[in-house]
């Protein structure tokens, strides 16, 4: 930001010295419009309209960034506050963990071992052959 500051002034300075050795009267028309002034001030006033048109071009961009940014900076206040109470849950809860024991937990059932289809296609050769 402050490298684009110092080309702006930098800028500026010469097209200031740009426009003070260039001050030979000029006429400005525009369709039935005439305007007398010295190149000067016309090079001043261009500089200055461009200045201008390209500060209002940019600044739905600026706007939209910044909104953008806010948003983002809420967004990531929410979720550190969501993290912190789930950190403080976890605190609770780990001495509750820590105090049932494995007897109060009751066993799983256990579950047959998978048989695949080869298994039960042998199983089905073997009965027809008894």
């Amino acid at each position: 930001m402050q490298l684009m500051l110092i080309l702006g002034i930098i800028f500026a300075i010469g097209a200031v010295t740009f426009a003070l050795q260039n001050d030979v009267p000029v006429t400005l028309a525009f369709a039935s419009w005439h305007y007398d002034s010295s190149l000067a001030v016309v090079l001043l006033l261009a500089l200055g309209l461009g200045a201008l048109i390209a500060g209002l071009v940019s600044t739905p961009s600026v706007i939209k960034g910044q909104w953008t940014g806010a948003r983002l900076r809420r967004q990531v206040a929410i979720l550190e506050d969501e993290r912190a109470s789930l950190q403080r849950r976890i605190h609770e809860l780990e001495p509750a963990m820590s105090q049932e024991t494995a007897a109060s937990v009751p066993a799983a059932e256990e579950t047959p071992p998978y048989v695949g289809l080869r298994a039960l296609v042998m199983a089905h050769e073997e009965e027809k052959t008894r």
